[in-house]
C-alpha cells in the first residue's frame, strides 16, 4: 500500500455563490462563505439556498465548502445560532469556522475550525484546541515561518494561514480599537476598520511627533514567493483574504496561487493537491493588477521594518514610472509604459493620496484628468488595469475533470465505462445489434470522435479504450457517452457525500469524547467569554477564574484594546532594544480618542491602551 500523501489545499473567500463559483472555476480546493449572520464580515452575508447552491458545485470537483460563523455570541442568540448553524450544515457545508466556544457546547455533527480570532499564535494555545477536537487551527497572520513550524512540531491538528490580502494589525480576536470608539465591534462582524484612520504620534504633553499619518495601516500580506516554505513548515491549508472582494480579484488571485501553489507540490512527492480538476482561463494573471495596498511578506521572516503604509491605506497598485516632464499638454516617464485611456492612475502628494483617471495617451506623452499635485519627480503608480480588467471578466473559465472512457462490444450489447482522475468509476450498458465493421479504421476513428465530447459536463475526455470493435449507430454511441457522464457526475457527488458524512460524524464524537486543559486557569476580560455556554466550556477545561468580557463593557478607560506583533516604535526607527532618541511614553490620538503604547520588549509586541 503506498504511503499516505499530504492533502494540500488552496482556500479562496466567496462574497456570495457567483463569486464562488468564480473561485472553484479557477482552481480553489475550498471556499468560505458567510451565512446570514454571525459572520465576521456582516456584509458579506448569504442565504440557506445560496449555500446549498455552493455546496452542491463545489462538491462534483471534491472541493469543500466553509461556512464563517466567527462572532462572539451573546446568550440571547445562542438558540438562534445554534439554529442557523444546524441549517447551515443540512445545506451540505464541510466545516464551520468558529470563534464562540458556545458551538463545541451544541452537539453539532460537523467538523470546527478554531478561527484566527481564537488566537492562534502558540503551540500551547494550538494543542489546546486540537485537544479540544477541532479538526483545523487558523494562525494569526504575523506568525513566522519559525513559529508555525513550532506549532507544526507540537500539534497534528490541520493548519491554515493566510497567504494574501489585508492584514489585521491587531491580533485577531484581541482587537477592541473599533468597539472602544463606536458601538461596533470586529468580534461582532461590524469593524468600522480605525486601524486605517489618521493618527497623531505624541508624547505624554502632547506634543506632535508625526501629524495626521496612517500609524496603524500595514501593507497588504503577499506571500506568493514562500509558498515552498510554509509547505515544508506544515502549513495544510493555504488561505486568501477577501470575503468583501469583487469577482475579478477572486478570478485573478485565485488563478494565480493555483498556478504557484501546484509548481511547488508537484516538488514534493508526498504532497498532493485536495481537490480534483484542471482550470482553464485565458487571461494572464497578475497580484499587482488587484487591489493592494502594496506586497509585504509581514512578519514571515522575523519581526521587521518597512511594513505600514503611513500615507494611504488604499490601493496604489503597480508602480508604472517617475515623472520626467510636465506640461499642459501631459506628462512623460522616465520608462516605457502601457498605459492606456480609461486606466486610474494616483500618486502622493503633501503626504496624501491623489486619484485620476488618464484621459488619452500620445505616444511617450500621457494625459491626465487633473493635474493638481503632479510635478517632476512624482512617482505614478496605476490603480485601475482598464484592458487587465476586461481581460478578467471577459474570460471563459472552465475547470473539467479528466476521464478516461472504455468501449466495449458483444453482439447485441454495448457497454461504456468512465474512469476519473481518481479513479473513480461508472458503466452503463445498452442492448443494441451491432455488425462486423467494414473499414475498421475509419470506424474507429468515428468512435473516437463520437465519445470525445463532452460538452458542457464536468468531464474533459482524455484516453479512450475501443474493444472488440464492432459497427454501432452513432445516435447510441452518443446517448450512451452523455448518460454515462451523468451517470458519473452524479456518483462522484454521492460518493463526496458519503465522506463528508463520515468525516463529520468522526469529528462529532472525537469532540464529545476529547479532554482538554487550557494553557491558564485564568481568563482576562480580552479573553472576552460573552455566553453561558462558552463559560461551561472553559470552566470544564480547567480555568478558574473568567473576568467579565471586554466585548460588554462601556468603560474602556485604561483597558488594552490592541495587541499587535506590529510595533510602531519599530516602524519608525525608535526600537528600545536600539539606541532611540523618543523617551517616555508615547500616545496616538485621533480626534477625542487617545491610546497610550505599551512596548513589551520581551515578547516584541505592542500594546495599545485606551487613554480617553
Amino acid at each position: 500500500m503506498g504511503e499516505v500523501k499530504r492533502k494540500i489545499e488552496l482556500l479562496a473567500p466567496a462574497k456570495d455563490f457567483q463569486t464562488a463559483v468564480d473561485a472553484i472555476d479557477c482552481g480553489a480546493d475550498a471556499v468560505y462563505i458567510g451565512g446570514m449572520k454571525f459572520g465576521a464580515r456582516y456584509a458579506a452575508g448569504n442565504s440557506i439556498d445560496d449555500i446549498r447552491r455552493t455546496a452542491e458545485y463545489a462538491h462534483r470537483y471534491g472541493v469543500k465548502v466553509y461556512a464563517t460563523l466567527n462572532t462572539l455570541l451573546f446568550d440571547d442568540e445562542l438558540e438562534e445560532a445554534e439554529r442557523l448553524a444546524r441549517e447551515i450544515i443540512a445545506a451540505g457545508v464541510d466545516a464551520l469556522i468558529v470563534q464562540d466556544m458556545a458551538y463545541c457546547r451544541m452537539d453539532l455533527p460537523i467538523e470546527l475550525h478554531a478561527s484566527t480570532q481564537t488566537n492562534c499564535v502558540t503551540p500551547e494555545r494550538v494543542k489546546f484546541f486540537e485537544q479540544a477536537g477541532f479538526a483545523r487551527a487558523i494562525l494569526e497572520r504575523s506568525l513566522s515561518k519559525e513559529q508555525i513550524a513550532e506549532i507544526r512540531k507540537a500539534t497534528n491538528i490541520e493548519l491554515e494561514a493566510f497567504i494574501h490580502g489585508a492584514i489585521c494589525v491587531g491580533h485577531s480576536g484581541r482587537c477592541f480599537l473599533s468597539r472602544s470608539m463606536s458601538e461596533r465591534s470586529g468580534n461582532r462582524g461590524a469593524c468600522t476598520q480605525p486601524c486605517r484612520l489618521t493618527y497623531d504620534l505624541t508624547d505624554a504633553n502632547r506634543n506632535i511627533i508625526i501629524k495626521g499619518k496612517h500609524l496603524l495601516s500595514v501593507r497588504d500580506l503577499d506571500l506568493s514567493a514562500r509558498l515552498g516554505e510554509m509547505l515544508d513548515a506544515g502549513i495544510t491549508s493555504f488561505k486568501i483574504e477577501g470575503r468583501l472582494k469583487e469577482r475579478t480579484y477572486v478570478r485573478n488571485i485565485v488563478s494565480l496561487y493555483r498556478q504557484l501553489l501546484d509548481r511547488e507540490i508537484a516538488k514534493r512527492p508526498d504532497c498532493e493537491r485536495s481537490s480534483v480538476g484542471r482550470s482553464t482561463i485565458e487571461f494572464e494573471p497578475n497580484a499587482l493588477r488587484s487591489f493592494t495596498r502594496g506586497a509585504s511578506e509581514y512578519f514571515f521572516d522575523g519581526k521587521c521594518r518597512g511594513v505600514a503604509s503611513f500615507d494611504t491605506p488604499k490601493s496604489m497598485g503597480e508602480q508604472i514610472g517617475k515623472i520626467i516632464k510636465s506640461d499642459r499638454r501631459g506628462i512623460i516617464l522616465d520608462r516605457k509604459h502601457d498605459l492606456t485611456t480609461g486606466d486610474g492612475v494616483c500618486f502622493i502628494a503633501d503626504g496624501a493620496l491623489v486619484g485620476t483617471s488618464i484621459v488619452g495617451v500620445d505616444g511617450e506623452r500621457v494625459q491626465l484628468n487633473r493635474y493638481d499635485g503632479v510635478g517632476v519627480g512624482t512617482e505614478l503608480f496605476r490603480n485601475y488595469n482598464r484592458l487587465f480588467s476586461q481581460s478578467v471578466e471577459r474570460s471563459r473559465i472552465k475547470r473539467t475533470i479528466a476521464v478516461d472512457l472504455k468501449l466495449e462490444f458483444d453482439d447485441d450489447k454495448i457497454t461504456l465505462t468512465a474512469t476519473d482522475e481518481q479513479g473513480l468509476t461508472s458503466s452503463l450498458s445498452v442492448d443494441c445489434p451491432t455488425e462486423e465493421a467494414r473499414d475498421k479504421a475509419k470506424g474507429e476513428e468515428a468512435l473516437r470522435r463520437q465519445l470525445s465530447r463532452s460538452g458542457d459536463t464536468i468531464f474533459e475526455v482524455r484516453e479512450i479504450e475501443i474493444a472488440n470493435l464492432r459497427f454501432a449507430p452513432m445516435s447510441v454511441v452518443g446517448a450512451l457517452r452523455r448518460d454515462v457522464l451523468d451517470k458519473h457526475e452524479a456518483y462522484r457527488v454521492a460518493s463526496y457525500e458519503s465522506e463528508r458524512h463520515q468525516a463529520a460524524d468522526t469529528s462529532s464524537r472525537n469532540r464529545k469524547c476529547c479532554t482538554a486543559q487550557y494553557p491558564t486557569d485564568t481568563l482576562t476580560p480580552q479573553d472576552n467569554v460573552t455566553n453561558r455556554l462558552a463559560r461551561e466550556f472553559y470552566t470544564e477545561s480547567g480555568v478558574e477564574h473568567i473576568a467579565a468580557p471586554l466585548e460588554l463593557s462601556e468603560n474602556f478607560e485604561g483597558e488594552c484594546v490592541m495587541v499587535s506583533s506590529y510595533c510602531l516604535r519599530r516602524e519608525i526607527g525608535q526600537c528600545l532594544r536600539e539606541k532611540p532618541t523618543l523617551h517616555g511614553d508615547l500616545f496616538i490620538e485621533h480626534g477625542t480618542h487617545r491610546y497610550r503604547l505599551e512596548f513589551d520588549c520581551k515578547r516584541c509586541e505592542m500594546r495599545v491602551h485606551c487613554a480617553n
